[in-house]
């Protein structure tokens, strides 16, 4: 997929569900694109469309469909709109965009295209974004997309594996799980890895570091048991803004039916900032278990903490 592309036609309209016209420039702010009927709308006040899809839709339909009568605000070429991913975002001179909405539900009857021909690319092809820095966009302006990158951090707490006495076999197992994870939900990745002793310090400290550094998400590994140096869970719990009881709950329900030493899992879940932080015990087959739980859950809770109802 092509990183680098063109404006070709910047829109706007008075009207909510009608064409665009197409006009010198745009300005953009918080409220989206400046007198246009969608400014204000949260999180879907720009709307874009590639010059590609439109010319697709006009061969298959014998239409001449213009830029900006799919109702789009930015017409651009050369960057497939439809593969791209929720928080991704594009850079146009000063303005930052970042993607909020992937297509949306057809105006159907109140939709001239649709009228006409009984289907429209905006639907399928365009995607919706909200303006993170303002500025002013015309045609010929460069495009920049810039994928969005999972930050992701495993922290393995044991004291025998920091001591060398033997390998991180859980962490191993961790960062490949969640690779594989990502790659197949087509998220771009960077996966850090640590390995601490069973210390509350080192451990308050390695978290506070990836909430002031905006990671994702963290992986703690060990800790969540009831002994004496099991102190994974008070640490995050004192770090933490939220906690999200359900999903460790449910886990330990499902596998303490059949493990009953399954439910002394102290596990929890938690936010801290913009940081989502999972608990896990420390064996390989624990680690399996718990995420492909968690993994049922996660894509959804990144994009809520990021304020996408998606």
């Amino acid at each position: 997929m092509l990183n680098k592309g063109k404006i070709i036609s910047t829109n706007i309209s008075a009207k909510i569900g009608t064409e665009k016209q197409s006009v010198t420039e745009i300005n953009l702010n918080e409220n989206g694109v400046v007198n246009d009927s969608h400014a204000g709308f949260k999180n879907r006040n720009v709307s874009l469309l590639a010059i590609e899809s439109i010319e697709r839709f006009n061969a298959k339909t014998k239409m001449q469909i213009k830029p900006g009568e799919f109702a789009e605000n930015i017409t651009l070429s050369n960057i497939e709109l439809t593969k791209t991913k929720l928080l991704d975002r594009f850079l146009i001179n000063k303005v930052l965009l970042e993607v909020t909405q992937i297509g949306k539900k057809c105006h159907g009857e109140g939709c001239k295209i649709f009228q006409q021909v009984g289907k429209c690319a905006m639907p399928t092809e365009g995607i919706f974004c909200r303006a993170l820095k303002s500025g002013s966009i015309k045609a010929g302006d460069d495009v920049e997309y810039l994928p969005r990158t999972m930050q992701v951090k495993i922290i393995t707490l044991s004291d025998r594996a920091h001591k060398g006495e033997y390998q991180d076999l859980s962490g191993k197992i961790a960062q490949q799980q969640v690779k594989n994870f990502l790659a197949q939900n087509n998220w771009q990745q960077n996966i850090t890895t640590e390995l601490l002793p069973d210390d509350k310090k080192q451990l308050k400290k390695s978290l506070i570091a990836a909430k002031n550094e905006n990671i994702n998400v963290v992986f703690t590994l060990g800790g969540t048991g009831i002994s004496l140096r099991d102190i994974t869970p008070e640490v995050v719990v004192e770090v933490a803004d939220k906690i999200i009881p359900g999903i460790m709950e449910n886990i330990r329900v499902k596998y303490g039916k059949t493990i009953p030493s399954a439910l002394l899992s102290r596990s929890v879940a938690a936010i801290a900032g913009n940081t989502l932080i999972y608990t896990l015990p420390g064996s390989v087959k624990a680690v399996k278990e718990y995420l492909s739980e968690i993994f049922f859950t996660l894509e959804h809770a990144v994009y809520m903490l990021h304020d996408l109802g998606h």
